[in-house]
């Protein structure tokens, strides 16, 4: 009997926190380990405790029909609203159209569809991934006086903003026809993939002054590699984007020559708030933009405050 009545104590207080939530939101992360989705989650997480919304994270485990079936699942459940890190930016089409005949708001966080038109009831939360290429590579243009060999470790190849990154990168290059790109390969955005293809490059014998990555974890990955090929710090100069902590310390320790600063804090909170606006029927933007900012040496301490 007192077992029963602990059940039914533990069922009713559980019923409670769901029950005693503003709204219910669907949230759907494309890969939980990957570093930067981890801080988006942190975000909506402390998001959600201010905003007293009850929210249930799926891991698609970068599958797109996991994460498709996710969605369905959510919208099965009448969430109030379904927020969505896209494992594919260029497959979300379906997600889209099985929102909007639920009618309930969709929101995509930190990557954008590759239809950039969306309908009503659905936004995306991200940053300007072609700006973040153009930091980049202005601020090693520079620091290369205007000359040189670079090579670029681009992210997942199925994502827009591995191409949009890039493509900043060589936008500023058309003022800089005295440096070269050697080479460009995808690492997947991930450190140890990183680390090999700069390796196999060195042992290619390919030559180059410089390296611009589309996310820290892979720049993080290449400065071991020349680390364990004899190359002193800075020697290569390598440029990063996230502006997490590990590429901070990166920066510290003289790994990175700079980053570039993408928001995972700012994007979680605005994601919420637009979920939020229309759950309420409020008028929010189509395309919500949280701006990169560079981060040389001298800043770090600054961008370091991000995280405390």
């Amino acid at each position: 009997m007192r077992r029963c009545t602990l059940l039914f104590a533990t069922l009713l207080f559980l019923f409670s926190q769901w029950a005693a939530a503003s709204y219910r939101i669907g949230v759907s992360i494309a890969r939980v380990d990957d570093n930067f989705m981890t801080y988006v989650r942190s975000g909506l997480e402390d998001a959600a405790r201010k905003e007293n919304v009850q929210i249930q994270f799926e891991d698609a485990q970068g599958d797109v029909v996991r994460q498709l079936n996710q969605i369905q699942g959510f919208l099965g459940q009448k969430v109030d609203a379904v927020i969505v890190l896209p494992v594919d930016t260029a497959a979300t089409a379906n997600m889209t159209r099985a929102a909007v005949e639920a009618k309930i708001p969709l929101v995509y966080v930190n990557r954008h569809p590759d239809e950039r038109v969306l309908p009503k009831g659905v936004v995306t939360v991200a940053s300007n991934d072609v700006e973040a290429g153009q930091l980049q590579m202005r601020y090693l243009a520079d620091k290369m006086a205007g000359k040189g060999n670079i090579a670029i470790i681009m992210g997942d190849l199925a994502q827009n903003s591995t191409h949009d990154r890039t493509e900043g990168v060589k936008q500023v290059l058309k003022d800089y026809p005295g440096i070269k790109i050697v080479e460009q390969q995808s690492a997947e955005w991930q450190r140890n993939k990183g680390m090999d293809l700069t390796s196999n490059w060195l042992l290619a014998g390919t030559g180059f002054d410089a390296i611009v990555a589309n996310n820290d974890e892979m720049a993080i990955g290449a400065a071991m590699a020349l680390q364990q090929a004899g190359k002193a710090k800075g020697e290569i100069a390598i440029v990063g984007i996230d502006g997490l902590p590990d590429g901070l310390a990166a920066i510290k320790r003289g790994m990175l020559v700079a980053s570039v600063f993408q928001d995972p804090k700012a994007q979680a909170t605005s994601a919420l708030q637009a979920a939020i606006k229309m759950i309420k029927g409020e008028p929010v933007e189509t395309d919500v933009w949280v701006p990169f900012q560079l981060i040389t040496p001298e800043q770090v301490a600054v961008f370091e405050q991000h995280y405390k």
